[in-house]
């Protein structure tokens, strides 16, 4: 599969809403799926970094991206609600939505995690994506062929020492996702998970900072992935984790 090649207009008509649009594999994801068609919906919590992504798309030809300036740790249900309620307004559909916003925490021994950080962790990277999809899985239901994506870790299924609340949440994840998967399993709706790998991105500098970043992969590199599960030649993958970097 990793051999995937997509139609240059695999997304045509598509609205995808990227979470964490502002850099890394977001911004990357971003700026392919405008690139394949795709009317791509950009959240983040830095307006200038999403402003910058957006002129960026529109600068290349793409669809006139929407912006929705959003911080996962302080955002509440009702603020999806009423994005959902805009985004119905705005393109009457929702055709896909990449949970790719996270947040690492601090590497630090089991004994050393502090409370607040935990919380944080967990609510940005599963209480937030929870909430959001919950709120939008009224609108994804009005596409033909809806695609929600979210974003594990090699660490999210064998846990590892230091990597404690991040760990934690991804395991999370990977149960978020199978538990919806399976509820809307024989709907227009899948739901499957990335794993990235290690790629070159701040959020990986960060847990290895001594490590030579030109050996590894950059998100451009992984795109076939992202954009296959958001094509409709995905249609029957459901419930999966895929990696992006196939060993």
């Amino acid at each position: 599969m990793h051999n995937y090649q997509a139609a240059t207009d695999a997304l045509k008509d598509k609205v995808i809403l990227v979470t964490g649009a502002g850099d890394g594999i977001g911004k990357e994801a971003a700026l392919t799926y405008a690139r394949f068609g795709a009317s791509v919906i950009l959240l983040g919590k830095t307006v200038s970094k999403l402003t910058a992504v957006y002129d960026e798309i529109v600068a290349s030809g793409g669809k006139e991206p929407a912006i929705v300036p959003l911080d996962l740790k302080g955002a509440t249900a009702k603020h999806y609600r009423d994005m959902a309620a805009t985004i119905t307004a705005e393109f009457g559909k929702l055709d896909g939505v990449l949970h790719n916003a996270g947040i690492l925490g601090v590497l630090s021994p089991f004994e050393h995690i502090d409370l607040p950080t935990w919380q944080d962790i967990m609510q940005v990277n599963v209480t937030a994506p929870m909430l959001m999809t919950q709120a939008l899985m009224p609108v994804l239901k009005l596409s033909a062929h809806a695609s929600v994506v979210f974003t594990s870790s090699g660490v999210g299924r064998k846990g590892r020492a230091f990597w404690g609340p991040y760990a934690v949440s991804k395991f999370a994840t990977e149960g978020l996702m199978q538990v919806i998967a399976d509820e809307y399993d024989n709907s227009t709706v899948r739901v499957n998970c990335i794993n990235p790998g290690a790629t070159r991105t701040k959020m990986r500098s960060r847990a290895y900072p001594g490590e030579d970043v030109n050996l590894l992969k950059t998100p451009a590199d992984l795109m076939w992935l992202y954009v296959y599960l958001m094509s409709d030649d995905s249609v029957a993958v459901n419930g999966q984790t895929i990696d992006a970097q196939v060993k």
